[in-house]
């Protein structure tokens, strides 16, 4: 095992992009829809306004945009993906996969692709999925893409989820980089006995679509708040202690925490706990809400451009999700 071990390779993220549909839903437009105000929304969530994406826009329109500036930053051409890997909950349809639909948008004929549902924590595990693929040497190029269009799935009468969700995506090139930097560690987990907690209960094989289904809006998020709130709380903090362990390294050594854009109070508690100034967590869920798994990703990318990630920087990456899942990275940063 000390041999295998020593042969993998160092993986990192090479180039990086997002993007974000032009239509804006504030908190002002919410109190036409009902009954809620700015002040409630934002005291509770941290949230003024989220994306919405055109009645058209699917999200492989999404994921092909951000893959499409991920790869021009990375400076690799579309031939040379070997893999993509698409960490959705709102895909175009149940099958064909939307990765095959992003692989078909941006020419890369050669990449084996596919889908993976883990949530709000779907980026986390892909990027874990990715990065041993180019560890083991099975591929040298991996793209991964974070895309969801969550507006079309919550209802716009349920005021405690309506309020929460936007759309967007984001999408990381992974290749092989110098021994000691990118990738430090995962960790990942999932606690199925909380399934009921957050859920899209019809449209599948359990409950397929029916007039029923639709009359008794089914086909929408529903959420036990208070439940997944406690569970996030707790979890956060946890894997992000873990995670940093299994690097060896300490709170001391980060320099920057890219959290779930999910609640501000979420993110503070995941903050204190880590014993981090606010300074040094990245924090755009007041522009976008929460969008499930292209969260992180998208603030990620805003977070280099801003300047609080830099070449050399120790960033831990961090989420929870429907699943109940949760997952965090920490990485040296190679770009």
């Amino acid at each position: 095992m000390k041999l295998m071990v020593n042969k993998l390779r160092a993986v990192g993220i090479v180039g990086l992009g997002a993007w974000l549909p032009e239509e804006k839903i504030t908190n002002h437009d919410l109190t036409k829809l009902v009954d809620t105000s700015d002040e409630w929304i934002f005291t509770r969530t941290g949230i003024s306004e989220r994306r919405k994406a055109a009645a058209e826009e699917a999200a492989s329109d999404l994921g092909t945009k951000a893959a499409q500036k991920a790869l021009l930053s990375a400076q690799v051409k579309p031939e040379e993906v070997d893999l993509i890997i698409v960490a959705t909950v709102t895909p175009d349809m149940f099958f064909p996969s939307t990765a095959c639909l992003i692989q078909k948008n941006i020419g890369a004929t050669k990449a084996v692709a596919f889908d993976l549902s883990a949530a709000c924590s779907g980026f986390l595990y892909a990027l874990a999925v990715g990065n041993q693929f180019v560890a083991t040497g099975a591929y040298d190029t991996v793209l991964v893409v974070a895309t969801e269009v969550l507006t079309k799935m919550v209802n716009w009468e349920d005021r405690n989820s309506c309020i929460l969700f936007g759309d967007g995506a984001g999408a990381v090139v992974l290749q092989t980089v110098e021994k000691g930097t990118g990738f430090l560690s995962f960790d990942l987990g999932a606690e199925g006995m909380g399934a009921e907690l957050l859920k899209v209960p019809a449209g599948g094989s359990r409950q397929p679509a029916s007039l029923e289904t639709v009359q008794n809006k089914e086909h929408f998020i529903i959420m036990n708040g208070n439940e997944v709130f406690k569970f996030a709380v707790k979890i956060m903090g946890e894997t992000s202690i873990k995670v940093l362990e299994k690097a060896g390294l300490s709170r001391e050594d980060l320099d920057c925490l890219v959290p779930h854009q999910a609640n501000t109070r979420i993110i503070t508690a995941a903050r204190k706990r880590l014993g981090l100034s606010a300074d040094k967590v990245y924090v755009n869920l007041d522009k976008y809400g929460n969008m499930s798994s292209a969260s992180i990703p998208v603030a990620l990318v805003e977070a280099v451009e801003k300047g609080y990630i830099q070449k050399g920087s120790i960033v831990l990456l961090v989420g929870f999700g429907a699943g109940l899942t949760w997952g965090s990275t920490v990485m040296k940063w190679v770009v």
